[in-house]
């Protein structure tokens, strides 16, 4: 590997966050037993809150951003993994307590490598990425807690985001009527051609007066928080789940019990970040086969070079994003 390699590095100055293009060498790197030729990234919202300090996401400076990573071992001190196996990472405290993906290489501890799983390359796994991972994470969690398609319909919250888009590919290919809520009615067509059979306007739902509403719908993966999720509370049928996965209306859930003692909800908690080994092994095999989503490429609505890195942020934080960006690392910024 070259003695220097291009990285964007996110730095704190006084009370200011500046990210910048950077020559790195190995030893500036977090240690870890596995150094990753990186070939592929993505952009999650996270990741743009990250690079421009619109949120507080690292716990320590300077780091590489860019929470997802795919690519080719270049060498290892684990026995697991050899030169040339390729591999993927997701989460893991990248770009939040180790350096992440925004970079030429990489080095991981060997516990947070997931081989590429087969039917999965570089460009498709960034194209899940964390945003796969969270959507086929609460679909499982759904599963092991009773969510079947006879129940009813499945509501999607934040659906044109890359965890909406994947999730409502996911469920509708395992036979779930799907409805997408979203507040870009112009998207209906995308929506549609993933698979959800109706749209709802977001901001349209009225105010909770009552502890429980109509209910509505068999279960909810929301991306949403704060009004959204209470109302999904109230409003999902008996022994319905709704999985919390996002917070994008707010990190406040004023709600009542309910939802809980009278119909049996299920509220689900999905995290990715710090996901147990065992858990994203179990979701990337599922990812790579049944929960694979049919249109991927579609989903991918901008595929971009590194140098193209910190222009992309904006749009995220605006909530103008529509599916997923990938990042082609080997496009290195001159």
């Amino acid at each position: 590997m070259p003695e220097r390699f291009s990285a964007y590095r996110i730095h704190q100055r006084d009370t200011r966050i500046e990210a910048r293009f950077e020559q790195l060498t190995l030893d500036d790197l977090s240690p870890g037993e596995v150094v990753i030729r990186v070939s592929h990234s993505s952009i999650n919202y996270k990741d743009a809150l990250a690079a421009t300090g619109a949120g507080r996401i690292l716990r320590r400076y300077p780091l590489v951003g860019g929470i997802d990573l795919a690519g080719s071992v270049e060498q290892s001190a684990d026995p697991a993994y050899k030169a040339g196996d390729a591999v993927l990472v997701t989460g893991c405290g990248m770009s939040e307590t180790r350096d992440g993906g925004y970079a030429q290489f990489a080095r991981l501890p060997a516990s947070a490598v997931v081989a590429m799983p087969p039917g999965l390359d570089a460009f498709s796994a960034m194209a899940l990425g964390t945003a796969g991972f969270a959507a086929g994470r609460a679909i499982m969690r759904m599963e092991a807690n009773g969510q079947k398609p006879s129940m009813g319909p499945v509501l999607v919250s934040g659906a044109t985001g890359g965890v909406g888009s994947l999730a409502i590919d996911m469920l509708a290919a395992k036979g779930y009527e799907v409805v997408a809520l979203t507040g870009k009615p112009e998207s209906e067509q995308y929506l549609r051609m993933l698979g959800a059979t109706q749209l709802l306007p977001r901001g349209e739902q009225p105010p909770g007066k009552q502890p429980l509403e109509t209910a509505r719908w068999g279960g909810a993966i929301d991306n949403c928080g704060g009004e959204t999720l209470a109302w999904l509370l109230r409003t999902t049928h008996e022994g319905g789940n709704v999985a919390s996965i996002g917070l994008a209306a707010g990190a406040e859930l004023h709600t009542t019990v309910m939802p809980f003692i009278l119909r049996g909800v299920g509220l689900l908690g999905v995290n990715s970040s710090g996901a147990p080994r065992d858990v994203r092994l179990a979701v990337w095999a599922r990812l790579s086969s049944d929960l694979k989503p049919r249109h991927l490429d579609r989903i991918v609505t901008r595929d971009i070079g590194l140098a193209e890195l910190p222009a992309a942020f904006d749009s995220f934080l605006k909530g103008s994003v529509v599916g997923r960006t990938v990042v082609r690392i080997g496009a290195v910024p001159a």
